[in-house]
Protein backbone atom coordinates (compact mmCIF):
# COMPACT_ATOMS: atom_id res chain seq x y z
CA UNK A 1 0.00 0.00 0.00
CA UNK A 2 1.11 3.12 -1.14
CA UNK A 3 1.66 5.78 1.68
CA UNK A 4 -0.01 9.28 1.64
CA UNK A 5 1.93 12.23 2.68
CA UNK A 6 -0.31 13.27 5.39
CA UNK A 7 -0.03 9.94 6.84
CA UNK A 8 4.08 9.81 6.36
CA UNK A 9 3.52 13.51 8.57
CA UNK A 10 1.49 12.10 11.05
CA UNK A 11 3.54 9.36 11.61
CA UNK A 12 6.60 11.81 11.87
CA UNK A 13 5.32 14.95 12.77
CA UNK A 14 8.82 16.56 13.18
CA UNK A 15 9.44 16.11 9.65
CA UNK A 16 10.14 19.03 6.96
CA UNK A 17 8.92 18.40 3.56
CA UNK A 18 10.89 19.91 0.42
CA UNK A 19 12.33 19.24 -2.95
CA UNK A 20 15.78 18.47 -4.47
CA UNK A 21 16.62 21.08 -7.46
CA UNK A 22 14.78 23.63 -8.75
CA UNK A 23 12.85 21.98 -11.66
CA UNK A 24 10.85 18.88 -12.18
CA UNK A 25 14.17 17.35 -14.20
CA UNK A 26 16.79 18.08 -11.95
CA UNK A 27 14.39 16.94 -9.15
CA UNK A 28 14.18 13.31 -10.86
CA UNK A 29 17.49 13.09 -11.19
CA UNK A 30 18.75 14.08 -8.20
CA UNK A 31 16.15 11.62 -6.20
CA UNK A 32 17.39 8.90 -8.38
CA UNK A 33 20.76 9.54 -6.88
CA UNK A 34 19.90 9.45 -3.55
CA UNK A 35 18.03 5.99 -4.36
CA UNK A 36 20.98 4.36 -5.69
CA UNK A 37 23.48 5.79 -3.07
CA UNK A 38 25.37 8.31 -5.19
CA UNK A 39 24.22 11.32 -3.39
CA UNK A 40 24.67 11.42 0.82
CA UNK A 41 25.44 15.01 0.80
CA UNK A 42 23.86 18.43 -0.61
CA UNK A 43 24.32 22.26 0.19
CA UNK A 44 22.02 25.02 -0.16
CA UNK A 45 22.08 28.72 0.31
CA UNK A 46 22.00 29.28 4.39
CA UNK A 47 19.52 32.39 3.01
CA UNK A 48 17.00 29.81 2.42
CA UNK A 49 16.70 28.96 5.99
CA UNK A 50 14.72 30.78 8.62
CA UNK A 51 12.55 33.57 8.56
CA UNK A 52 10.24 32.80 5.52
CA UNK A 53 12.04 29.64 4.62
CA UNK A 54 12.95 25.93 5.26
CA UNK A 55 13.44 24.66 8.82
CA UNK A 56 17.56 24.45 9.66
CA UNK A 57 18.26 21.01 9.15
CA UNK A 58 18.88 19.03 12.72
CA UNK A 59 21.09 15.78 12.99
CA UNK A 60 18.83 13.00 13.52
CA UNK A 61 15.68 14.70 11.92
CA UNK A 62 13.64 12.33 9.69
CA UNK A 63 12.43 14.90 6.55
CA UNK A 64 10.69 13.73 3.58
CA UNK A 65 11.86 14.50 -0.10
CA UNK A 66 9.00 14.87 -2.67
CA UNK A 67 8.35 14.54 -5.97
CA UNK A 68 8.52 17.63 -8.03
CA UNK A 69 4.20 16.76 -8.50
CA UNK A 70 3.90 17.04 -4.65
CA UNK A 71 4.24 13.09 -3.63
CA UNK A 72 6.22 11.85 -1.39
CA UNK A 73 9.50 10.49 -3.24
CA UNK A 74 11.57 9.06 -0.04
CA UNK A 75 12.49 9.90 3.82
CA UNK A 76 16.02 10.73 4.73
CA UNK A 77 18.10 11.22 7.77
CA UNK A 78 19.72 14.30 8.74
CA UNK A 79 23.38 12.90 9.97
CA UNK A 80 25.32 15.73 9.24
CA UNK A 81 24.89 19.88 8.93
CA UNK A 82 28.03 22.27 8.57
CA UNK A 83 28.24 25.65 7.30
CA UNK A 84 30.71 26.45 4.48
CA UNK A 85 31.30 29.69 1.96
CA UNK A 86 30.81 28.69 -1.34
CA UNK A 87 34.77 29.12 -2.24
CA UNK A 88 35.34 27.43 0.61
CA UNK A 89 33.94 24.05 -0.95
CA UNK A 90 36.19 21.05 -1.10
CA UNK A 91 36.50 18.08 -3.23
CA UNK A 92 35.25 15.59 -0.61
CA UNK A 93 32.00 17.05 -0.05
CA UNK A 94 31.06 17.79 -3.46
CA UNK A 95 31.83 14.21 -4.33
CA UNK A 96 29.26 12.89 -1.61
CA UNK A 97 26.93 14.95 -3.41
CA UNK A 98 26.73 12.48 -6.26
CA UNK A 99 26.33 14.68 -9.15
CA UNK A 100 29.64 16.69 -10.42
CA UNK A 101 32.54 15.19 -12.06
CA UNK A 102 34.90 17.53 -9.52
CA UNK A 103 35.25 20.72 -7.91
CA UNK A 104 35.02 22.75 -10.63
CA UNK A 105 32.04 21.21 -12.17
CA UNK A 106 30.42 22.03 -8.97
CA UNK A 107 31.43 25.38 -8.65
CA UNK A 108 29.75 25.98 -12.67
CA UNK A 109 26.75 24.41 -11.37
CA UNK A 110 25.83 25.98 -8.46
CA UNK A 111 27.06 29.18 -9.31
CA UNK A 112 24.14 28.84 -12.31
CA UNK A 113 21.56 27.96 -9.64
CA UNK A 114 22.20 30.90 -7.37
CA UNK A 115 22.00 32.89 -10.07
CA UNK A 116 18.84 31.88 -11.15
CA UNK A 117 17.65 31.83 -7.49
CA UNK A 118 18.96 36.03 -7.86
CA UNK A 119 21.06 35.05 -4.40
CA UNK A 120 25.29 34.56 -6.20
CA UNK A 121 27.95 35.28 -4.49
CA UNK A 122 31.47 33.86 -3.98
CA UNK A 123 31.67 34.30 -0.07
CA UNK A 124 27.72 33.59 0.23
CA UNK A 125 27.10 31.25 3.08
CA UNK A 126 26.22 27.66 2.33
CA UNK A 127 24.26 25.13 4.34
CA UNK A 128 26.33 21.87 3.81
CA UNK A 129 24.10 18.47 4.92
CA UNK A 130 24.91 14.56 4.88
CA UNK A 131 22.12 12.26 5.22
CA UNK A 132 21.02 8.51 4.56
CA UNK A 133 17.82 7.22 2.60
CA UNK A 134 15.87 5.70 5.29
CA UNK A 135 12.40 4.92 3.41
CA UNK A 136 11.76 5.15 -0.37
CA UNK A 137 7.94 5.44 -1.12
CA UNK A 138 8.59 4.75 -5.05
Amino acid sequence: MTKTLQEIIDANPEAETFRFGDGPKLCAEILAMVRNGAKTATCEAASAYGKGGDAWPEVGRRDVALNWDGTPALMIETVEVTTRRFLDMDHEFVAAQGEFRDLEHWRASYEAYFQRAGEFSPDMKLMCERFKLIEDYA
